[in-house]
């Protein structure tokens, strides 16, 4: 579809956001995160409706974003081709937690902890915006930049 070709040209970090309810938590690769606010800080994330960390943000009202290394690909795949309903996908990669309680990979190049400011029904997906209540930068790496055919 030439208009999907298109579209891919748009050029996107890729992060993996994650969010925790009831004990449980999971996290998902994405390319589709911005920033919206400056004043308040306000970062959105398009989350399909059918995922588990979509699950998750609804009943909690808090998500991180971990932006990705360039050196990282091998974590957006993990965190991108397998669903967290089967699998653990924290079994094992290292996080810690900051003032949201949702997990933030030690190993990301910085990291956005956020909770729901609003959320928005778009198609087949919800876009989740976030107040970042805490954020941090852990590596002076590139960014991981989004491939359609490598993550998804």
């Amino acid at each position: 579809m030439k208009m999907q070709e298109v579209i891919e040209k748009i050029v996107n970090g890729v992060s993996v956001v994650t969010s925790r309810s009831d004990g449980k938590i999971n996290g998902l690769s994405v390319a589709w995160m911005s920033q919206v606010s400056i004043s308040p800080p306000l970062v959105m994330v398009a989350i399909g409706k059918s995922k588990y960390t979509h699950e998750l943000i609804e009943k909690s009202n808090v998500f991180a974003i971990n932006i990705l290394s360039d050196r990282q690909k091998d974590i957006a795949k993990h965190f991108g081709l397998q669903s967290g309903r089967k699998t653990d996908k924290f079994d094992k990669v290292e996080c810690e937690t900051k003032k949201t309680g949702c997990p933030i990979l030690k190993a990301c190049l910085a990291y956005l902890d956020c909770k729901v400011h609003k959320s928005m029904n778009v198609g087949d997906h919800t876009i989740f915006v976030g107040e970042v209540i805490d954020a941090g930068i852990k590596s002076r790496d590139a960014a991981l930049i989004y491939n359609s055919k490598d993550y998804f």
